[in-house]
């Protein structure tokens, strides 16, 4: 498979390890200095591009690849709220691909599924109130992150008494914390999403399930971004054979 990279930093350089050892060809790179390699006949050459930049220029790459004819895997979050529903449309209606995720991690993956069965469970005992942290590398710069967000909009539809997430504290690198936005909404039928951002932390997920006699935690905690970065490599390799809009739910179901 030819495999073109969006973003050629410390996850790009990992995606490409991984892609090179599972036998895949990286016919081309494109980072911030030569964006003019995406009116070049080696990024149209490529099967599928893999994305992961930032929230500012991640639509704008996307439209880039649907515009050239190249299927696209994007790992770029904070830009979906905006773009989400247009994009989906052209995947429906436009005959582009799009594979996104906002975690490609297999263990992130199946962190959400136990989060599902967690709070279908909790659906049925009121006394518990969900919160969740999330701690991220200094250079994040999205808060809360788009794996968070997904984690909570798992519990908003599976928890009747939950309505939806709102934004909490932001503990800065050098510990000092920004407070929500004023009028922040800490309603009981609301999950908070508190953020952490320190060193060059791959990703920490905490869901806490609290009550007044006692508390039941769920986490994970990514040792480093090979998994992101495997993830991906299948992510493109299903996309390769596959249409439309994908998610991992479309990648796993069809594996498990």
């Amino acid at each position: 498979m030819k495999i073109a990279l969006i973003g050629y930093g410390k996850m790009g350089h990992m995606i490409e390890q991984i892609a090179l050892q599972r036998g895949h060809e990286v016919v081309c790179r494109i980072d911030i200095d030569n964006q003019q390699d995406f009116d070049s006949e080696a990024f149209r050459s490529a099967d599928v591009a893999i994305e992961f930049t930032a929230p500012a220029v991640a639509y704008d790459n996307v439209q880039r690849c649907f515009s050239a004819g190249v299927k696209v895997v994007s790992g770029s979050t904070g830009w979906m709220a905006q773009h989400g529903e247009q994009v989906r449309r052209q995947c429906a209606d436009g005959g582009c691909t799009l594979f996104w995720s906002s975690n490609f991690s297999v263990g992130v993956y199946i962190f959400n599924l136990i989060n599902r069965q967690l709070a279908r469970v909790m659906n049925g005992f009121a006394q518990y109130s969900p919160s969740m942290t999330e701690v991220h590398h200094i250079h994040k710069l999205d808060h809360p992150s788009g794996t968070a967000i997904t984690l909570a909009e798992t519990i908003v539809n599976e928890v009747n008494r939950i309505d939806k997430w709102a934004v909490g504290t932001l503990t800065q690198p050098d510990g000092s914390v920004i407070e929500p936005p004023a009028g922040g909404d800490a309603a009981k039928n609301t999950i908070t999403i508190d953020s952490e951002r320190r060193g060059e932390v791959p990703g920490i997920h905490s869901i806490v399930w609290d009550s007044e006699a006692d508390s039941i935690t769920i986490t994970h905690d990514a040792h480093s971004r090979q998994g992101f970065a495997l993830g991906a490599v299948l992510a493109a390799e299903y996309t390769a054979t596959h249409c439309g809009w994908l998610t991992m739910d479309d990648m796993f179901g069809a594996m498990r």
